[in-house]
């Protein structure tokens, strides 16, 4: 497990240490918005931010910063919702929690930043996009391309203790997420819903799906790739649902180069 040392610095970042921004959004009634949050989830999600388990959330996140190494880093938690307005929104891929090794999480699901190496899940994906439209493995694992595209890359739960997966699993993050999954069960289009995992599968709970389209599958882990991920041909489903409404379909292909 990653503990800290015993001496922790007192300025230890809490999970909204840039909270002191939010005020560039108006109109909306909470006060603990993170920085740079799109004011179109800001209308739709603020007052989770207020809500009594949101409080206790946040506590249990400060106090486990204090002792052990949280993963992602509390300025990345919310890096999904700022690539991917909630106006934006065509897909919703939704994994399980984040990357438990140090480095690798960065709020995007199954993304990892420029240089970083590419993790065996996101390897088992360019595998499956490869063999479902053609498109060769990037040579980085940096989805932000999908994200821009309307493609939220949401895990269920956004923080892990690093090296103990499923470590903030039943903290509050569900309830956050659940709240996600609404507003995006709201829009008037249709989106696609890509549910990987049993943890992501419990979401389609939330969603209408005389509305909107699910596609659930098997998480692309080493552990479960090869019981029915591989070959379940996610990326092109999503595309033709989203031609059949009318949408523009998803450029899967990534950038051969990225910065840092």
């Amino acid at each position: 497990m990653a503990k800290r040392s015993a001496k922790v610095d007192d300025h230890q970042p809490s999970l909204f240490e840039e909270a002191g921004e939010s005020a560039a959004i108006p109109e909306v009634p909470s006060a603990n918005l993170p920085a740079n949050f799109p004011a179109s989830w800001a209308a739709a999600i603020g007052t989770e931010f207020d809500k009594p388990y949101f409080a206790k959330l946040r506590q249990f996140i400060v106090d486990e910063r204090k002792a052990f190494d949280v993963l992602p880093p509390a300025a990345d938690v919310f890096n999904a919702f700022r690539a991917t307005p909630l106006d934006t929104v065509r897909v919703v891929i939704l994994g399980q929690d984040p990357y438990p090794t140090p480095g690798h999480a960065h709020g995007l699901c199954f993304s990892v930043r420029p240089k970083v190496g590419i993790p065996a899940s996101l390897r088992n994906i360019y595998r499956e996009l490869h063999d479902d439209l053609g498109i060769p493995p990037a040579s980085h694992g940096y989805l932000e391309s999908w994200a821009t595209q309307g493609v939220l890359l949401l895990n269920p739960v956004l923080t892990v203790r690093a090296g103990a997966r499923d470590s903030h699993k039943g903290k509050g993050w569900e309830a956050f997420t659940d709240a996600v999954v609404a507003a995006v069960n709201a829009l008037p289009r249709r989106v696609v819903f890509v549910l990987w995992g049993n943890g992501a599968k419990k979401k389609a709970a939330g969603v209408d799906e005389k509305k909107h389209t699910v596609i659930r599958g098997i998480h692309p882990s080493p552990m479960s790739a090869e019981t029915g991920f591989f070959g379940s041909k996610p990326f092109s489903k999503v595309n033709a649902a989203l031609e059949a409404s009318g949408q523009a379909p998803i450029d899967w292909r990534l950038p051969a180069s990225v910065g840092n």
